[in-house]
């Protein structure tokens, strides 16, 4: 992972993210339903529940509002149901690119995604043309500034708690878990007091793709825009090394 940090991406889509605490925060609600249909209402008994309830408060949702989103799932007041759908393709000089959303109509999320890849210079592909160039893993960043714990003290807690891997970056820690044992490290952390920065279950390029073509980056700038502010687009990952 080293050469690769995830920090100044994540600072950089907070920022963007604070412009559009709406948008997140219904994201959230959705991932927060989908959670809650699975495993129930009791975080303490559903721990993808416990995983979305700690992604929403880094994203800084209050607390009312994650709990009314909660009630608001296990009654199913709304009626909607949401399923999960991932797109794959290609952005420009093939970078590769997954979507994962969360919708209530698959045909329109479909062709939303399908325009924003057109109109950004790529193509959707079939289901696992790209996805094979990713690892699912756990990543948990944390600002080296935020941190009190000593840095060998740190690696060893996470390391117990069953992480893979621990890299320390110019500005932070990033540690690697398998995504099964991603609740038990993040949980780990949470109990020691440590504030975390990001912390989910995301997809980690194997290789990076270069773009050096001023059209191609405007075109992949536009994909990437267009897929941020589709309401049915929960994750983008990309091998894009900006």
């Amino acid at each position: 992972m080293s050469g690769h940090s995830k920090f100044a991406n994540i600072k950089h889509k907070k920022e963007k993210n604070d412009a559009a605490k709406g948008k997140i925060f219904t994201m959230l609600g959705r991932e927060i339903a989908v959670a809650v249909k699975a495993g129930g209402p009791d975080p303490a008994n559903n721990s993808k529940l416990r995983d979305v309830v700690a992604k929403a408060k880094s994203n800084n949702m209050p607390n009312d509002t994650i709990e009314r989103s909660i009630r608001k799932a296990a009654g199913a007041e709304d009626g909607v149901t949401y399923e999960n759908v991932t797109y794959e393709g290609y952005g420009p000089s093939g970078v590769a690119v997954i979507v994962e959303a969360l919708t209530d109509n698959r045909n329109r999320a479909a062709a939303n995604v399908r325009n924003a890849f057109t109109k950004g210079g790529g193509n959707m592909g079939t289901t696992g043309c790209v996805s094979f160039m990713f690892d699912q893993k756990g990543l948990i960043v944390l600002d080296k500034e935020e941190v009190e714990m000593d840095e060998e003290e740190l690696m060893m807690l996470a390391l117990d708690a069953g992480a893979e891997d621990f890299a320390s970056e110019e500005d932070s820690y990033e540690i690697t878990t398998s995504p099964e044992d991603f609740s038990a490290v993040r949980e780990a952390l949470e109990k020691a007091g440590i504030p975390m920065v990001s912390a989910e279950v995301t997809m980690i390029p194997q290789t990076y793709t270069t773009l050096t073509d001023e059209e191609d980056i405007k075109k992949m700038n536009k994909l990437l825009d267009m897929l941020e502010d589709d309401d049915d687009v929960q994750n983008v990952y990309h091998n894009w090394d900006e």
